[in-house]
């Protein structure tokens, strides 16, 4: 098939549209795969090993008009700003299959739904999408890098106490924030990219304690991770490969569209947060 993608990164919206996007395209490898996307403040689109359509707008004209210029098969959706009109819309004028990511239980009109969070309830999607919708919903369907399955395989000496990953752009700096309540004791790893607004800002706060690693656009995640005890991290895609690695952990909550991944946390007994304080680390971490 000739497959687009249609989605987005940026300091504000974050990275994880576009990092989940290259995880499910592996699963087409003998198709022609193609992204388009805005060019916004911090994207990542540097990142992304396929051709690349930069799009002006979020406008579906434009969009249509790249679709049958580029004589697309399939369409991805996984962006917040494209709707089931929107859907509609590019489905009727150019007859593509629509392939909807979708993480909140909204309206679509696409042949194929992922809702690949572990918590994803297909019976939620009932009257949400045409009855001939193909539903792909819950743990089965979890999008897993490469990277973390190859890292399973090793046996890695623990050399930090904390990791913690906020999120690629980290638009509230909590980072920041955490990193002012521990103790400089704790041996601590922090992951972030160059999508982080507050970037400088860590860099300066960093800069001279030794206790601190920082790691910016790093491509050993997985690898960091787990050679840390413990983490701390958002309940948004880095935790399914948390919980993949087996590390304990602590998730954050950062936005409303994470609500339903906090509630499965919660019923399954994981530690979760709305907010973090100064007395949180040790609620969780114990050396």
């Amino acid at each position: 098939m000739n497959i687009l993608v249609r989605a987005d990164s940026s300091s504000h919206i974050g990275l994880g549209h576009i990092m989940r996007d290259l995880v499910l395209v592996q699963q087409y490898p003998n198709d022609l795969i193609t992204f388009a996307c805005q060019e916004l403040p911090g994207n990542i689109m540097d990142q992304i090993p396929y051709g690349i359509h930069v799009l002006q707008s979020n406008d579906p004209k434009e969009l249509i008009t790249l679709i049958q210029m580029l004589k697309i098969d399939m369409i991805v959706f996984d962006h917040y700003g494209i709707n089931a009109d929107f859907e509609q819309q590019v489905k009727e004028q150019t007859g593509v299959s629509v392939f909807s990511l979708d993480d909140t239980y909204e309206h679509h009109h696409c042949d194929i739904l992922l809702n690949h969070n572990i918590c994803a309830n297909s019976n939620r999607y009932r009257g949400l999408v045409p009855t001939s919708c193909e539903l792909r919903c819950g743990s089965a369907y979890t999008l897993i890098r490469d990277e973390f399955k190859n890292e399973k395989t090793f046996s890695r000496e623990k050399i930090y106490d904390i990791f913690i990953a906020m999120g690629g752009a980290d638009t509230a700096n909590l980072t920041m924030d955490i990193l002012k309540t521990l103790d400089t004791s704790l041996r601590i790893c922090v992951v972030t990219t160059t999508a982080n607004a507050h970037l400088e800002d860590l860099k300066r706060y960093v800069k001279g304690q030794k206790n601190i690693s920082l790691h910016v656009n790093s491509h050993e995640i997985a690898k960091l991770l787990h050679q840390s005890h413990f983490s701390i991290v958002t309940p948004s895609v880095i935790v399914h490969e948390v919980l993949f690695m087996e590390t304990p952990f602590v998730a954050i909550q950062t936005a409303s569209n994470q609500d339903d991944m906090v509630r499965y946390l919660k019923q399954h007994n994981y530690n979760v947060l709305k907010e973090w304080t100064n007395d949180s680390i040790a609620q969780f971490y114990h050396s």
